[in-house]
């Protein structure tokens, strides 16, 4: 990669992501990840307006959240309860939804029933009726994505895809969530072409779903797609693509630290 396309890129010289600081920086680093939606979209004849770019903010601090905010972002993905809950409290005077997009405990559904306007790691009835409990009381509804591990990895969190229509069907005894779709990650790995067949899986099961009963998968999004893979998610027919790194810049930890399934 030439020292253009890597500035393209929202790359430093190292090749590691720019750390975005102010509102022009992220107005920069946005509009480059939104260029390359389009470019993907293009390139499997897909308009990219059906394609919503969900920036996640994990780890990084309020004062850079609120440039972000300023750059035009109004909704962002948040990996640990705690700490959405925490930002939800602090930019409460700001206009954010936030989407909680990493594995939940039941024992967390309170908070996530006060503050989240969406939820993508749904895999597990138990917290699917924690969540409803919380939401019916505070006479509130909340979007959902059901996770489903693609990779067939042990160590990842997801429905098993042989378990999605009949969790599907559970589903419906919940009335506060309104399930919009699957969402998945990706094998951690170099190789698109294994992380094609993650993505390629995850629409091949929505579709199987649409075919059974289009009611049980609601709008059938596929949520799919971080900042090293999310073109080729695109070109798979993600209608949302998770992306933190390519946006705000390289995080002090590892990944494994944040989702513990790529660890």
């Amino acid at each position: 990669m030439d020292e253009d396309q890597a500035a393209n890129e929202g790359l430093n010289h190292n090749g590691q992501y720019s750390t975005a600081t102010t509102a022009e920086d992220f107005r920069i680093t946005i509009a480059e990840v939104n260029r390359r939606i389009e470019a993907a979209a293009a390139r499997a004849g897909r308009d990219s307006s059906e394609i919503e770019l969900l920036p996640v903010s994990k780890t990084v601090p309020q004062e850079r959240i609120r440039e972000a905010v300023a750059a035009g972002c109004r909704k962002l993905g948040e990996n640990k309860v705690q700490e959405a809950f925490r930002k939800s409290a602090e930019m409460s005077d700001l206009d954010i939804d936030w989407a909680v997009i990493g594995h939940l405990q039941s024992n967390k559904a309170r908070d996530v029933a006060k503050f989240a306007s969406e939820f993508q790691a749904l895999d597990r009835v138990k917290v699917a009726a924690a969540l409803d409990r919380r939401l019916e009381a505070a006479d509130r509804s909340l979007d959902v994505y059901v996770q489903v591990n693609t990779s067939a990895e042990e160590s990842k969190f997801g429905m098993p895809p042989e378990e999605l229509l009949n969790f599907l069907r559970e589903l419906r005894q919940f009335p506060t969530l309104n399930v919009q779709g699957l969402m998945t990650l990706a094998v951690f790995s170099s190789d698109l072409d294994r992380v094609r067949t993650c993505f390629q899986g995850l629409r091949t099961l929505r579709d199987q779903a649409q075919e059974t009963d289009p009611e049980l998968i609601g709008a059938g999004k596929l949520s799919m797609g971080m900042s090293g893979d999310y073109e080729v998610a695109i070109e798979e027919g993600a209608n949302c693509v998770r992306v933190g790194q390519a946006i705000f810049g390289r995080r002090a930890l590892p990944d494994s630290y944040y989702w513990p399934e790529n660890g």
